[in-house]
């Protein structure tokens, strides 16, 4: 039975979802022509389903009540003539985005308050589907001293209760290059300016930026610290 080998922890339910997204996106544009034609408003009701194998498929929903996942959109070929294609192309890639978080968070049912956070945190940066489709660029916040988290392109995401959230790099091919976005960033030690080619840590207390080359801080060794504390913090602490 599949729901005995289904993903538990955080990176085994983003990973399922990141791959149920490449599907979706996979029919929505590169093989958007097959999946044009496979919605046929003449069939009955059809939903568009992204698989744990980055592959996608047209058809019908479960019979089984309730389902064993939630079930994307239904009936998104009846829409298909009686719309402009690139608004109901647009139209099922928002239902799409809906179906991957509700499947995401339907695993995650078990997982606590930070996990589900931090999963959430993984899941949102990444394009949704419906910027894919409609070549919309996410523009990064800059964070500041009262965000929730900090972020520097391809650096370490950190939340106030110190949990570790991961960027991955693959989807830095979808964003705006931010280099004049974060320009005025230097790192804490070197003085150097922000560049997104280059993994970055913000100390949790004094709130500033650093080369993690600089601070001796790669991006495996940042996943086991819960607060990272800068040089300068960690030696003002210990005089006190």
């Amino acid at each position: 039975m599949e729901m005995a080998s289904s993903p538990r922890t955080v990176e085994e339910i983003f990973r399922d979802f990141s791959a149920r997204r490449v599907g979706v996106v996979r029919a929505l544009t590169q093989d958007v022509d097959e999946f044009y034609g496979l919605c046929d408003p003449e069939k009955e009701n059809l939903c568009l389903y992204g698989h744990p194998n980055e592959t996608w498929e047209v058809n019908l929903p479960a019979e089984e009540v309730p389902p064993e996942l939630p079930e994307p959109a239904l009936g998104i070929n009846f829409a298909r003539d009686g719309m402009d294609r690139k608004d109901w192309l647009s139209l099922v890639a928002v239902h799409s985005d809906s179906w991957l978080i509700s499947v995401a968070f339907y695993f995650g049912a078990r997982l606590n308050r930070n996990e589900r956070k931090r999963l959430f945190s993984m899941m949102n940066d990444l394009p949704t589907v419906f910027e894919v489709v409609t070549e919309r660029k996410p523009v990064k916040e800059k964070p500041s001293a009262d965000s929730g988290s900090k972020s520097r392109g391809s650096s370490i995401k950190r939340s106030n209760d110190g949990q570790v959230k991961s960027n991955p790099r693959h989807t830095e091919e979808f964003y705006e290059d931010d280099e004049d976005e974060h320009n005025e960033t230097f790192c804490g030690s070197c003085g150097g300016s922000y560049s997104a080619d280059e993994f970055w840590i913000g100390c949790d207390i004094c709130e500033r930026w650093f080369h993690g080359k600089c601070v001796k801080i790669t991006p495996a060794k940042a996943e086991s610290i819960k607060q990272y504390k800068c040089p300068s913090c960690s030696m003002k602490r210990n005089r006190q």
